[in-house]
């Protein structure tokens, strides 16, 4: 280990106050030639898997940490009182319990203690004390906070309790080489005294909120922007009197030069002691109940064969149910045997059995329901396994799909059916999966937005003052999907106003710093996540603001797959919602019943609204292109549509 390791670094994604963008950080850090790093931000956990994937492919030891808010009293007193504002704890992950564990309270700190900040109370934290360092925490700390007050025997009483909470070897004084705070110098003197009276180690860290000196300006504008302020207002949250930037190894040496020696070289020993190794790209499914004397495999052939007989042999669904597999496999044709067993190898090969059980099981409810399906969309449509089982509706066969699109041995990834429900009946299939699987198991999924470059203009433009007009016309004259370190050679107009004005060099400087930055937290449009166990095994949770679930994951998309979570899409479709109504309408005021999965594929009359152009709201064929694309052609089958489609798309 190199002879000191940040253990206090806010990223991107503190929402608040994280400046320090990941790839930015981890770049600097090898630069430096530092062996670890920790991500402590602030009561969530939402950058830890891109934090942790990027460590590891640059040779970097990540420490997962977060920096804990602690309620003065029980985390359920949500009464109004003068010392409601919670303590910083720091919290660091030695291993796999210890990790799993800070997961377990940062949910805990979001769905049951959430009060202005996600806090945990000091019964709780001793619940999930296992396999975490624990350090004091910045100012902000309780320890500090006791100091400050003026108390020093009541300081004593709470290293003890911490000590034999986590252990002696597992509690840290916490002090900080913040120069220009003066209640941080007096904190420093008292903690190296108490350390010495109560035989408890020091450590030295630094709160690490943005990379570089200069990046303190926009951290200030980002702080405004966040809070609603303008830099021009006094009384707004500032951290401008001190560096929080994160210093190389040569800075923090300087910068604590006059604090004990061994404060500094324990950050190496904390380093040495959290070696958690995360369990990346297995996908872990939920457990589907199937019926005795079958595995998933010999259920999931059972169900295709029962499938068989409903799409090709005239059998009701819930008759053929009922007839054995033996029968219906002296009656399949070759080919569609062929193609049937050939997905059903991979299928299996890949594990994913009771990935195509789950969803023919909700999809099935759906039906059986009366909730409107979507024939299916994507590579899914190419799956001959997946239309037996009612999943799909497209015969994969007739128009010569490629099972391999959707699932592909050489390269095995989770598949993914993206499954379309009318939109105001969505919430039914999701209640029955929640249900079925268990509250504990089921989430939505969280995404971010993020300050994009047009957006990062005219959000400091507000923090900065200036008037919209002033960012507007800045911000017009990026090339669309540009960024802001590219678009002044892309726009010799903006060029020249950057060149010409020095407010607008200013605001547009800062905002390229901001650019990329989480700004916000909202819920993916159709990702809910299920699990083998409980939700806390994988990831953080949170309460979602809205959504049919009432709690999210903290890890986006693309990081509760990689953490072993199965992510399914409901999408909720509004045409579907639309024909189930039109549906309503023809049998109450008719009396006829229509089954639309019995339209056939060359009914004559659709052709006709096609050729026309007649097409406004139907997916993929309602743009300007496509219409003046279906004029031309006139499409009489349903392959002039795909030839229609890769005419006008490419």
């Amino acid at each position: 280990m190199s002879k000191f390791v940040h253990l206090h670094v806010h990223t991107e994604y503190s929402l608040l106050d994280g400046l320090s963008k990941i790839d930015d950080l981890i770049f600097k850090a090898k630069e430096d030639g530092m062996e670890a790093i920790a991500i402590t931000d602030h009561g969530a956990m939402y950058g830890v898997i891109e934090f942790y994937k990027k460590c590891k492919e640059n040779d970097i030891k990540p420490i997962i940490g977060v920096e804990m808010y602690i309620a003065p009293r029980k985390m359920s007193d949500k009464t109004p009182r003068i010392d409601t504002s919670p303590y910083h704890l720091t919290l660091l992950a030695k291993d796999d319990v210890g990790y799993k564990n800070l997961m377990k309270l940062v949910t805990i700190a979001h769905l049951e203690g959430y009060y202005y900040k996600p806090r945990v109370d000091r019964k709780t934290l001793k619940k999930y004390v296992k396999g975490l360092i624990c350090m004091s925490g910045c100012l902000q700390g309780e320890i500090p906070r006791i100091i400050l007050s003026g108390n020093l025997k009541k300081a004593k009483k709470r290293i003890a309790f911490y000590k034999k909470i986590f252990g002696d070897e597992n509690f840290y004084l916490e002090i900080q080489p913040h120069q220009n705070i003066p209640d941080q110098k007096k904190a420093n003197n008292a903690m190296i005294k108490l350390s010495q009276e109560t035989q408890t180690p020091l450590v030295i860290t630094k709160d690490a909120h943005y990379l570089n000196k200069d990046d303190k300006e926009a951290h200030e504008i980002q702080l405004c922007i966040q809070t609603g302020k303008t830099i021009l207002d006094e009384k707004r949250m500032s951290m401008a009197d001190e560096d929080f930037d994160f210093s190389t190894t040569e800075e923090m040496a300087d910068l604590s030069k006059n604090l004990p020696k061994e404060a500094f070289e324990n950050t190496v020993s904390i380093a040495n002691s959290c070696n958690l190794e995360i369990k990346l790209g297995e996908p872990k499914f939920p457990h589907f109940e199937v019926p005795g004397g079958y595995t998933p495999s010999s259920y999931l052939k059972k169900l295709c064969y029962e499938g068989y007989a409903w799409r090709y042999l005239g059998v009701e669904r819930g008759v053929a149910d009922e007839m054995k597999p033996k029968e219906i496999a002296l009656k399949v044709d070759k080919e569609k045997k062929e193609r049937l067993d050939y997905e059903l190898s991979i299928i299996n090969q890949c594990k994913f059995a009771s990935y195509f059980l789950i969803v023919a099981d909700f999809v099935r409810f759906a039906a059986d329901n009366g909730i409107l399906v979507g024939p299916g969309r994507g590579s899914a449509a190419g799956s001959f396994a997946a239309y037996l089982l009612g999943i799909t509706g497209i015969d994969p066969l007739e128009l010569d799909l490629l099972f391999e699109r959707f699932l592909n041995p050489e390269r095995v990834s989770q598949p993914d059916f993206d499954i379309d429900f009318a939109d105001t009946r969505r919430s039914e299939v999701i209640e029955y999966v929640t249900k079925k699987y268990g509250k504990d198991h089921v989430a939505q999924i969280i995404t971010f937005g993020r300050m994009e470059s047009r957006a990062a203009i005219r959000d400091t433009t507000r923090a900065l003052g200036m008037s919209y007009s002033e960012g507007d016309r800045v911000a017009k004259l990026i090339p669309f999907g540009a960024k802001l370190k590219d678009a002044l050679n892309e726009s010799e107009e903006l060029s020249a106003l950057y060149q010409g004005e020095a407010q607008v060099r200013k605001l547009y400087d800062m905002a390229t710093k901001l650019e990329g930055v989480a700004r916000h937290a909202s819920l993916h449009a159709a990702g809910v996540v299920i699990s083998f166990d409980k939700l806390t095994e994988y990831t953080p949770l949170q309460l979602a603001t809205k959504g049919d679930i009432s709690v999210t994951t903290q890890y986006s998309m693309y990081h509760v797959e990689s953490v072993g979570l199965v992510k399914m899409d409901f999408l909720g479709l509004s045409n579907l919602s639309i024909l189930q109504n039109a549906l309503r309408i023809i049998r109450k005021v008719n009396g006829v019943e229509i089954d639309l999965s019995l339209i056939p594929i060359d009914d004559k009359e659709t052709y006709g609204i096609l050729s026309r152009g007649d097409t406004t709201g139907v997916f993929q064929l309602s743009s300007d292109g496509m219409k003046r694309y279906l004029r031309e052609l006139k499409p009489t089958t349903f392959e002039d549509i795909i030839a229609n489609f890769e005419t006008c798309c490419g």
